[in-house]
């Protein structure tokens, strides 16, 4: 096997895409698009947690220094993209963790996109008021 430096994956979720990137024999750093992670998701704790959230699940927060692009979408559905781009990089890295991260339900990408707006329509569904006379 040739020499790893480290190990890629795609995330994607809404319109938003994250890739992660996992350096072995780290101090547990996370940098978001060249910024520390608590910086780029502007302190937001929940969110910083639910970011490294298959980190947590699977014990390895200290084994890798984590740099993640991600580009499209709103911080939901950010986030979202860069949690199951690091869980897609651990299962490549470790085959063992792939049925801890899948029973957490971290494996799965959310599918679900914005319905684009019909003719005719005021939204996607929505329509004019109807009038009696």
């Amino acid at each position: 096997m040739a020499d790893v430096r480290y190990i890629y994956a795609l995330g994607r979720r809404k319109s938003a895409t994250a890739t992660a990137r996992l350096f072995p024999g780290g101090k547990g750093s996370l940098t978001i698009n060249d910024k520390p992670a608590a910086e780029y998701l502007s302190g937001n704790s929940s969110l910083l947690a639910e970011v490294t959230d298959p980190l947590a699940v699977t014990g390895k927060q200290k084994e890798f220094d984590i740099t993640i692009l991600v580009k499209g979408g709103g911080f939901a559905g950010q986030v979202d993209a860069i949690k199951l781009a690091i869980a897609k990089a651990l299962t490549t890295a470790h085959s063992d963790l792939r049925p801890t991260l899948k029973k957490a339900d971290l494996l799965k990408r959310d599918s679900r996109e914005k319905e684009r707006k019909k003719y005719g329509l005021r939204s996607a569904r929505k329509r004019e008021q109807f009038s009696k006379r």
